[in-house]
C-alpha cells in the first residue's frame, strides 16, 4: 500500500470516538496476548471490537500503528505507579527495580511483548510519532525512578532505553531465560548510572559512595 493511502485521525475525538478507539486498542491487545503479532489483523481487531473493518482504518493507518498504541498503553500499565516501583534508597536501586519490573512483566506475556517489540521496531512510517511518544514516556519513567539530579541524566535515560529495548528483543526473539535478561539489563543500568555519578566529581561524592557497592556486584 502506498503512503498516500494512509490516513489517521488528527482532530479532537468525541467521547464516543475515544471510547471506540480505546476498544480497538484493547481488542488488538487481547489478540496479541493470545497469538502474538500474527494474530493481530485489522479484520480480527474489527470483529473483536464489534465495528466495521473500515472503522479501524479511520483511527489507525496500519497494523503496526495500532500495536504501537497497544505498546503505549502497556508501558503506562507497567510503570504508572512509579512510587511503588521505585524501591530503594539510591538512584541505582530505584532504577534497577523498575527495569526488573518491566522485564518480568514482559516475560509473563511473551506473545504480547513480542508483538509490541516487532511493531515498535518496524520500518513502517506510521509508527514514528507514536514510537517517539512511547520512548519519551519511558524516559519520564526512568527519570522518576532515578529521582536524584544525576549528571547527564538525559544521556543516561537514552542509553538505558536502548539497553531495555535490546533486552526485550533478547527475551522475545532469542528466548533468553528471564533471569539472564534481568541480570543483563540491571547490570547495564547499574554500570551506566554509576559511571555518570562517578564522573560528576566531588559534588556527587555522597551519591557515588552509595552507588559503588551496587555497581561492583
Amino acid at each position: 500500500m502506498s503512503g498516500d493511502a494512509r490516513f489517521t485521525v488528527t482532530r479532537t475525538l468525541s467521547k464516543e470516538q475515544q471510547a471506540r478507539r480505546e476498544r480497538l486498542v484493547e481488542a488488538a491487545r487481547l489478540l496479541a496476548l493470545e497469538g502474538g503479532y500474527p494474530a493481530v489483523t485489522m479484520h480480527d481487531v474489527a470483529d473483536r471490537a464489534g465495528v466495521a473493518r473500515a472503522t479501524v482504518y479511520r483511527y489507525f493507518a496500519t497494523k503496526d500503528h495500532l500495536i504501537t498504541e497497544v505498546a503505549g498503553a502497556w508501558v503506562h500499565q507497567v510503570t504508572d505507579d512509579v512510587e511503588a516501583l521505585a524501591v530503594g534508597d539510591t538512584p541505582i536501586e530505584r532504577l534497577t527495580a523498575l527495569l526488573e519490573r518491566i522485564i518480568r512483566v514482559g516475560a509473563e506475556e511473551i506473545p504480547l511483548t513480542s508483538a509490541i517489540v516487532q511493531a515498535v521496531t518496524s520500518e513502517d512510517s506510521s509508527v514514528e510519532d507514536d514510537r517517539l511518544v512511547l520512548f519519551m514516556t519511558l524516559r519520564d519513567r526512568l527519570a522518576a525512578a532515578i529521582g536524584d539530579p544525576v549528571p547527564e541524566r538525559d544521556q543516561v535515560e537514552i542509553v538505558i532505553g536502548h539497553v531495555l529495548l535490546a533486552a526485550l528483543v533478547s527475551l522475545t526473539s532469542l528466548r533468553t531465560p528471564v533471569d539472564e535478561v534481568v541480570a543483563m539489563v540491571t547490570t547495564a543500568g547499574r554500570l551506566v548510572l554509576a559511571g555518570a555519578i562517578a564522573g560528576s566529581g566531588p559534588a556527587a561524592a555522597g551519591a557515588s559512595a552509595g552507588a559503588e557497592p551496587a555497581a561492583a556486584t
